[in-house]
């Protein structure tokens, strides 16, 4: 606390002001700045008021001069509207999201292709082992990730580029365990702990419906095999309703409808005779049906996969693309090392029990598994990316695209075109998959938009707050 000089005999409490050249230079010191306290000078002409409640004269380093007003956050984002600063924000998001379910389409279609071929053709029917390999390979991920990081800041110094990187993915972490953007000021509890038990539960659940592609990817055709695993999307979208508390929405229900009944039509609307493929021994009816039933629960448990990654495992709303990206790949890569740490342990039960006995491939075998594995990498890394990005049912619903891709693969290998129940299959698929992206893109435009405003709102209280502090 401080107080004013006591006021010598005779003089007033109030004078009546400071004088002409202190007046002047007081305006001109303020001028442009902030409003003058309206705290009271204390004049002197025997005792001098200290100098913190002088009026200050411009240093070296101001303009005496009235300068142009800078721009404040608050005034940059009202150069736009916030349906404009949503749509631009939504419109990176979508680009970024379009470009890593290409890559996912592509990287699909090719590791199922392999994967059935070096089962069928190659006999190397080694179902956990190959999945114990291509999830074990995400542990790839983050690494990768950083190479390409550093060389686009290759000219940044490696301690900085470095620092900077563990600030970004402890900061998201520390988000998605409190599902907050802004973090309190202070030391925060470590995150590993949460990623920990996440990463456990989140891949025991993708290993288990994973085992079942696996498994009955020699027990079925690859159309059927790639139509049924993708119902994931239905029960990816009545899982999101339960966990992730969406609303239920009329035109999200129609479109998985719709790319349902698109999935029976390609499965069985050839009355279950598949696709005859020359070079294997096509799968028999009670086979097929035992094959289908099992990919069946795989998708189930694929789903609940989708939504646990996207409520446990990403950032909450409003989080920047880049940002997402790079936690995406992060914790792609914490399924892998605990694939390679932890799930080893059934390999040898399996090779005891004789129900799978373990033996590495070799040749031409290998080679194929090696690239499978590579595309099934590129895929986890993709898709982790799409979901954190948009959404678990928009993500499901977009990879049913892989069914046409698939069946064109067929045709290409086999040289047997697809039926025409596969065909219209297929154009329902893509029409759900059309209203879906639109239904998702003006959620995403909303959701920018409320939140621009809340942001705005925020600011002009702050404003207000300080002209009460300046008043």
């Amino acid at each position: 606390m401080f107080r004013f000089p006591e006021p010598q005999p005779g003089q007033p409490l109030l004078d009546d002001g400071p004088s002409s050249d202190e007046g002047e230079r007081g305006r001109k010191s303020y001028l442009g700045k902030r409003r003058a306290s309206p705290t009271p000078q204390a004049s002197s002409s025997t005792a001098q008021a200290p100098s913190y409640l002088q009026p200050r004269s411009p240093s070296m380093y101001e303009d005496p001069t009235p300068s142009r007003p800078t721009f404040s956050r608050r005034s940059t984002m009202r150069s736009r509207s916030p349906t404009t600063n949503a749509r631009l924000e939504a419109k990176n998001k979508y680009k970024a999201a379009a470009f890593f379910l290409v890559v996912s389409l592509i990287s699909f279609t090719v590791q199922t292709e392999l994967a059935a071929y070096v089962q069928h053709d190659l006999g190397w029917n080694k179902a956990y082992c190959m999945l114990y390999l291509t999830h074990g390979s995400w542990a790839f991920l983050w690494p990768l990730q950083l190479a390409f990081l550093r060389f686009r800041r290759r000219d940044q110094p490696w301690p900085q580029f470095w620092r900077r990187h563990v600030w970004l993915v402890r900061t998201t972490a520390q988000m998605i365990q409190r599902r907050e953007l802004d973090l309190p000021r202070g030391i925060l509890p470590s995150p590993w702990p949460y990623l920990l038990r996440t990463t456990a539960f989140v891949t025991t659940s993708l290993t288990i419906a994973g085992g079942t592609w696996y498994v009955a990817v020699s027990m079925t055709t690859p159309s059927d095999l790639t139509a049924i695993y993708n119902c994931s999307a239905f029960f990816a979208y009545a899982f999101s309703v339960w966990l992730l508390k969406e609303k239920g929405n009329v035109g999200k229900f129609v479109a998985v409808a719709v790319a349902i009944a698109g999935v029976l039509v390609v499965a069985y609307g050839d009355g279950g005779k598949g696709q005859a493929v020359a070079s294997r021994q096509e799968p028999d009816g009670a086979t097929r049906f035992l094959g289908n039933l099992i990919i069946f629960v795989g998708s189930i448990l694929y789903g609940l996969y989708e939504v646990l990654y996207k409520r446990y495992a990403c950032p909450p709303e409003g989080t920047s693309a880049g940002r997402g990206m790079i936690f995406a790949n992060t914790f792609g890569s914490l399924i892998g090392c605990f694939t390679l740490l932890v799930l080893w342990v059934p390999l040898p039960i399996l090779h005891v029990l004789g129900w799978e006995t373990f033996e590495l491939p070799t040749g031409q075998t290998a080679w194929l598994l090696f690239l499978s594995v590579v595309m099934n990498m590129l895929f986890a890394g993709s898709f982790l990316v799409l979901i954190s990005l948009t959404s678990p049912v928009l993500s499901s619903v977009a990879a049913l695209l892989t069914i046409f891709i698939v069946a064109l693969a067929d045709w290409f290998h086999t040289g047997q075109p697809p039926s025409a129940a596969a065909i219209f299959g297929c154009l329902l698929i893509i029409i759900a998959f059309a209203m879906l992206s639109w239904s998702t893109w003006r959620e995403m435009v909303e959701d920018e938009r409320k939140r621009r405003e809340v942001d705005l709102s925020g600011d002009d209280d702050d404003a207000d707050e300080s002209d009460k502090d300046g008043n």
